[in-house]
């Protein structure tokens, strides 16, 4: 297994941090998300996400009644890379993976 040193820290070369979006409170007239069942995924490098955040879910709600929730899973690169082939994007929300690398939750900045 190779290893990199990266500041104190030291992390497996290849594993990766993945970021799965869902909409599990929706707001529409409906109560349905039109891109439910579809996997929306975006990838990071595990040395870039700092360890407390690892597999967990983030969550943030908006007053219309819609809720994101971003969980977060750690794995291997060649599984990582699998689900990334299969996700449909991120839906314009990645805004909220940069967040939870910074501050370890979701705020809106405008």
């Amino acid at each position: 297994m190779i290893f990199a040193r990266n500041a104190v820290r030291i992390y497996e070369v290849n594993m990766m941090i993945v970021f799965e979006l869902s909409m599990p409170n929706k707001g529409s007239w409906n109560g349905k998300w039109s891109q439910e069942g579809q996997l929306f995924v975006r990838t990071r490098r595990e040395c870039d996400v700092p360890k407390e955040y690892w597999n967990k879910s983030f969550y943030h709600r908006w007053d219309d009644g819609w809720t994101a929730c971003v969980t977060t899973t750690r794995m291997s690169a060649n599984e990582a890379r699998k689900l990334e082939r299969k996700s449909k994007g991120f839906c314009g929300y990645d805004w909220m993976i940069r967040s939870i690398i910074k501050y370890g939750d979701i705020r809106y900045e405008r």
